[in-house]
Parts: structure tokens; sequence; C-alpha cells
């Protein structure tokens, strides 16, 4: 692959809890120079990373808290939107798909991607991204199909994998959630993921998406292979 096409498939995570606005600048500035996919951080951070990506082509990603209050929830991905969001990371109810009240786990899902989406469409902000994350190493492969379902019937853009750092991630769990979507709808990869290796095992299991903390390293890695193999 392509380094110009990598990069579009890169998502940098800032997502550690004690994580200062100084690393979220310094983490916006290499996205820009890279022109990576997005910066995700938490929703409190959106207007200042939606600043620092002004005029590029790295998209704001707001990843929301998740929470037990689907009102509350709503009202975070709306606010990230008015704050300059144009990703918008999700979790959907987890507790809900595991006990089989499948209804719920994507009417709230739902409910969100509408939501988010006339925020943007009242506020004029384009076309804004819904990211649900599924909890792939938590479930079933059943489950994960369900899931994949629910994602496609709320009417989001992409399936996550999982929250993001500390969690491993299946090969096997990202080639099912390609295989249990529709074409048009695609799929995240987030976690434990830090090497150029582990970015192009997700490619080739089907990830469109690959969110890493080390995304700009693992460019920079692939670019000095590629420029000493030129040579």
């Amino acid at each position: 692959m392509r380094t110009a096409d990598l990069s579009k498939t890169l998502d940098q995570t800032v997502l550690a809890p004690d994580v200062t606005p100084g690393e979220i600048a310094r983490a916006c500035g290499r996205a820009r120079a890279v022109h990576l996919a997005s910066v995700q951080t938490a929703p409190r951070y959106t207007a200042m990373v939606a600043r620092r990506l002004g005029g590029s082509d790295v998209r704001t990603c707001a990843v929301i808290p998740q929470s037990g209050d689907h009102t509350r929830t709503i009202a975070l991905g709306e606010r990230a939107v008015c704050h300059g969001a144009d990703e918008i990371e999700v979790a959907m109810n987890l507790a809900a798909l595991r006990r089989g009240d499948f209804v719920l786990a994507r009417d709230e899902l739902a409910r969100f991607v509408r939501a988010v989406r006339m925020r943007a469409a009242n506020d004029a902000r384009g076309t804004v991204i819904v990211k649900a994350i599924v909890d792939a190493p938590l479930l079933d492969d059943a489950h994960i199909r369900m899931a994949c379902k629910i994602v496609a019937d709320a009417g989001a853009d992409f399936a996550v994998t999982s929250r993001g750092a500390g969690t491993p991630i299946a090969i096997a769990d990202v080639e099912l959630m390609r295989e249990s979507l529709p074409e048009a709808i695609g799929v995240a990869a987030s976690g434990s993921i830090d090497s150029v290796m582990q970015v192009n095992q997700m490619i080739s299991a089907g990830a469109a998406r690959v969110g890493t903390a080390h995304a700009v390293d693992v460019l920079e890695r692939v670019r000095a292979t590629t420029t000493k193999s030129s040579e």
C-alpha cells in the first residue's frame, strides 16, 4: 500500500485520561503533516482539535464516553458536532446486546445517529461520520454478527472493534465483522495496535480504518522502509 493511501487509513488516538492540551496540540500538528484520516479525542477537546486541524484534510473525531444515560450520550454527541467534530465514535448498548434486547440496542444507536446528523444539518456542518463501537472482544461470534446488523440497521457508517488501547484485537473478529456488514459500512480496528505488522494485519482482515496511539510513528516507519528499499 502506498503511504498516501495508508495515511488515510490511520486514526490518531489521543485518549489517555491524563493527556494534556500540549500533547493534543502536538498530535494535531503531526497528523496534519502526514495527512492522517483523523485525530480522536474526548469531547472536551473537540473544539481545540477542530481549530488545530482547520483547513487540513484531517478529520476531527470525538469519542463519546460510555454512559448509562442515553439522553446525556446524545447531548454529548450533539455538542461535539457544534464544537467542530465531523466524526463521532460512540459505543452501542453492550449490556442490552448481551442480554438479547436487540431492539433497544438498535433503537438507541439509531436515535444517536439521527440526532447528530440533524444537528450537523441544522448547523450547516456538512457530513458527520458515525462510528459505532461493538466491543467484539467481549462478544461471541453470534453476538458480533447481530451487533453488525444493528450498526447497519441504525444507519452508522463504521463498526469499531473495541474501545481502544489496552484491548487486544483478534484478526478473526475483524474478518467476521467485515463479512457481516454491508459493503458500504466500514470496519474500524481499534485497540492495542503499535506496529506496522499489526496495522497491515488489520487492513488485510478488512479494516478500512485503524485507530492507534502510534499512527504517525507507524506511517513514518513505513515511509523509512519504502525510501530505503528504493535507494
